[in-house]
């Protein structure tokens, strides 16, 4: 399954995976419902203002990834769509109910914090607190097969990192601790103690020179 997924596919799949959950008898949603669900101003970062045309485009697109499929109902002319990301027969990427919640979340907000992530869930899912959240982020981001997510720095200021989705490919600025130790002393310059005594012994040297010249001074 092809899952690098643009800006513009993620809101779209946001939109049919929320609308699914939040108003199921108007699911599968028309391309007016559609674009009226990418377009709104609560619940998305950022706001967009896309024409049907612009999401009729993304539903191709998706249509060809095999992650959305049109389906109308018995005498009705208008076309409809649902989704085929997940936890259908077409699709090998299977989420609990709080995985599928969080991955919405971020299709349709960007990254968030784990509290963040807990209040804009409600809707979707339950969490009994915050440490339930963290938890199900972490397995989404050690997961063998296909990492979900992962943690960003903590920001200036803030008390909780982000986390950010990894279904439009990597994130630049992923936290340094999601990476192994071995990574990390890969990455981390060492210096020899030959390399310090040399540095210890030019220091002296340069001392010694400096109270020469300040003696002739005085002098």
């Amino acid at each position: 399954m092809d899952m690098h997924l643009s800006l513009l596919q993620t809101r779209v799949i946001g939109c049919l995976i929320e609308k699914e959950k939040t108003t199921p008898d108007q699911y599968p949603l028309t391309l007016n419902a559609l674009t009226t669900a990418c377009n709104q101003k609560s619940n998305r970062d950022p706001v967009m203002e896309l024409s049907d045309t612009e999401v009729q485009t993304v539903i191709d697109e998706l249509t060809q990834k095999r992650l959305i499929r049109e389906e109308s109902g018995f005498g009705s002319r208008v076309a409809k769509y649902k989704h085929r990301f997940c936890n259908t027969e077409f699709s090998e990427l299977k989420l609990s109910e709080q995985e599928l919640a969080i991955i919405c979340t971020l299709f349709l907000r960007g990254p968030q914090t784990p509290g963040e992530l807990r209040s804009r869930t409600h809707r979707l899912c339950s969490f009994r607190d915050v440490h339930e959240t963290e938890t199900v982020l972490q397995a989404m981001s050690q997961r063998d097969e296909l990492p979900l997510v992962v943690r960003m720095p903590r920001e200036a200021g803030k008390r909780e990192s982000r986390y950010a989705h990894l279904l439009s490919g990597e994130v630049e600025a992923a936290d340094a601790s999601e990476y192994s130790a071995a990574s990390q002393d890969t990455a981390t310059p060492r210096i020899s103690q030959e390399t310090i005594h040399s540095l210890e012994q030019r220091i002296a040297a340069l001392e010694a020179t400096v109270a020469a010249l300040q003696a002739k001074l005085t002098d």
